[in-house]
């Protein structure tokens, strides 16, 4: 049987998709968390000198998009053949684009502008990347809710884990998207979904 082990900070973060999954799925995993003067310790085991790593009977795998993926197609979240797989990937691109600008503001190296980033990254990019998003869900998902195939991928764990932080910043940011308002509200209707989110420990991010 294969085992698996989650390295990753105490937050939701880069690693929350692959968590997602991996409760979706049923999984058993070890979900190995680091508080932040712990990290120094144990950097030089991690691949890349950084996480999210998944560790997958025994061999250590890095890249936040990578792991997902793999976990994705193991579970049967990525897509039912070949061009599905390649419509999730672009929904999957798609939110990566908006997450891009995200973190370019969250992290920006002067901090007395954080705040200012993010107020110009929810008024300029989150409508634009969200109407995008809009568009491949209505093109792709078959008349359903969910993105690709009227069925649940990893696509529509990704965009419900980053819509959560998306709302935090502007709790409105959804409003004149009702496609993908109804996408969210289908996702935590899963029961193993909504089992995660309830039992989950709460951080910021």
């Amino acid at each position: 049987m294969s085992t698996y082990k989650l390295y990753y900070f105490n937050g939701r973060g880069r690693a929350e998709i692959s968590r997602l999954i991996f409760a979706v799925a049923g999984q058993k995993y070890e979900d190995i968390r680091y508080e932040g003067e712990q990290w120094p310790e144990h950097k030089s085991e991690m691949p890349l000198g950084q996480m999210p790593v998944l560790e997958f009977d025994g061999t250590k795998l890095p890249q936040s998009v990578s792991i997902a993926r793999f976990l994705a197609k193991q579970f049967q979240l990525a897509g039912k053949d070949n061009f599905e797989q390649a419509k999730v990937d672009a929904v999957v691109d798609t939110i990566g684009d908006l997450l891009t600008k995200f973190v370019a503001a969250r992290w920006a190296p002067n901090e007395s502008e954080r705040d200012e980033l993010i107020k110009k990254f929810v008024a300029d990019e989150v409508a634009k990347h969200f109407k995008n998003l809009d568009i491949l869900g209505k093109l792709y998902g078959n008349g359903g809710a969910f993105f690709v195939g009227n069925h649940l991928t990893w696509a529509d764990l990704l965009f419900y884990d980053f819509g959560e932080t998306l709302l935090g910043l502007d709790g409105d940011c959804l409003n004149n998207f009702p496609w993908l308002k109804q996408n969210r509200a289908e996702v935590a209707k899963q029961p193993k979904v909504a089992e995660h989110i309830k039992n989950r420990s709460e951080t910021p991010f």
